[in-house]
């Protein structure tokens, strides 16, 4: 799939180094940083054009497509440049861990993996209600409509009241999560999502 972006040329290439420019790469679903690489114009523009992100190796000096080798490869999603034109901005989907010590990103240390679950969990519930896949339970969900999935979200709601008056810590979790769970099933099926909720908040805060 070919990527959208601006034109290599229009970047800042007199602060560019060598015609290298740091591209941070983020997952486009839990908006986690995942790592930072270099681009020159091929590895730029060929990323552009497989939709695979194509990084420049400094010290091989030589392109190389990430997950070449590992298998664990990036779906450019989005490219962009910062106010200054001299950073990328590349928003992926990572098909299996970034960093090499096996975990999700190079940050891990000040980054836990479960950071931006529930932005994940999203893309999940939106991929079964494209899929429609037999045997899911959210498949169900969907299957039974806007009123079953709000009646649950409902039951949801009054478990995780009930734990939160008598003081049930573990329980509280465990029950809010299921109420999280349904309520984005049920945002998907009314053709919402977590970027609405958030637009709102933000108006409100305004």
């Amino acid at each position: 799939m070919k990527i959208s972006g601006i034109s290599f040329s229009e970047l800042n290439l007199e602060k560019l180094p060598g015609g290298l420019v740091p591209a941070i790469i983020q997952d486009d679903r839990t908006l986690q940083v995942l790592m930072l690489g270099y681009m020159n114009r091929e590895a730029y523009e060929k990323t552009l054009a497989e939709g695979r992100v194509t990084f420049y190796s400094r010290t091989r000096q030589c392109l190389w497509t990430k997950g070449e080798t590992s298998g664990n490869w990036l779906e450019a999603v989005s490219v962009a440049a910062d106010c200054d034109a001299d950073t990328l901005l590349v928003r992926v989907i990572p098909h299996g861990p970034t960093c090499h010590t096996g975990s999700r990103t190079c940050f891990g240390k000040a980054t836990p993996d479960e950071e931006g679950f529930i932005r994940y969990l999203q893309s999940v519930i939106q991929g079964r209600h494209r899929e429609m896949p037999e045997g899911s339970y959210t498949s169900r969900l969907f299957t039974r409509g806007v009123n079953k999935i709000a009646q649950k979200v409902g039951e949801e709601a009054v478990e995780t009241v009930i734990e939160a008056v008598a003081g049930n810590h573990d329980a509280l979790v465990y029950e809010a999560s299921d109420l999280v769970y349904h309520l984005l099933v049920l945002l998907e099926a009314t053709g919402l999502s977590i970027a609405d909720l958030e637009r709102e908040l933000a108006r409100r805060h305004a």
